[in-house]
């Protein structure tokens, strides 16, 4: 399958997910290129940018993976063409 660059967004808004979340991206740490990680104290969140390189199947199961831990969101934008 062809690989193509994408970002992953996630918002960690229960801080006691943070080892689920990292372990999950620890998983597929492959694909991940960079990675950015704010803490947004004044919500009280978490916010987590990757950049990703490869196939979109992988990229949509860290995606779903991810965003299926409570009290935590993932969206991601993946490259056309």
């Amino acid at each position: 399958m062809e690989k193509k660059l994408g970002i992953i967004g996630i918002v960690v808004e229960d801080l006691t997910k943070a080892d689920e979340v990292n372990a999950v991206i620890h998983e597929y740490n492959d694909l991940i290129v960079a990675r950015m990680g704010i803490p947004y104290k004044d919500r009280g969140v978490s916010v987590i940018s990757l950049l990703i390189d490869g196939d979109t199947d992988a990229m949509n199961a860290l995606t779903g993976q991810i965003g299926r831990i409570e009290n935590v969101t993932a969206k991601s934008m993946i490259q056309k063409g």
